[in-house]
């Protein structure tokens, strides 16, 4: 939630503030942890790494519905605008964000521009 001067609640995306601040500081990457594994085939198995091109063709197909279709435009967005990478990643899950940072193989899935 935020205020404006006259005391105005607005409810502000956490995805999109997340994702401004990090263009703005130009990080290396944002992890974006979410109440989902990441973003997920057809067949409900973790796409581990994505692209503008393929995001582009899992919208068209169906793949990305409903509200995944704006957290993946903004991270999207972030990649496209100085950010190397964006990950969501899942945070039910113990040590998530470790295994994002400590390991090769991370633990969502990575969109790059």
């Amino acid at each position: 939630m935020g205020l404006d001067e006259n005391n105005q609640t607005y409810n502000i995306n956490a995805d999109t503030a997340a994702g401004s601040i990090a263009k703005k500081i130009a990080a290396r990457r944002l992890i974006i942890m979410s109440d989902v594994e990441g973003v997920l085939d057809n067949n409900q198995k973790l796409i581990t790494e994505i692209n503008s091109t393929s995001i582009k063709e899992l919208i068209e197909n169906e793949t990305i519905t409903g509200g995944m279709i704006p957290k993946i435009n903004n991270c999207l967005d972030v990649a496209s605008n100085g950010v190397k990478g964006v990950v969501i990643i899942d945070g039910r899950k113990n040590h998530s964000i470790l295994f994002e940072l400590l390991s090769d193989k991370g633990s969502g899935t990575l969109i790059r521009q």
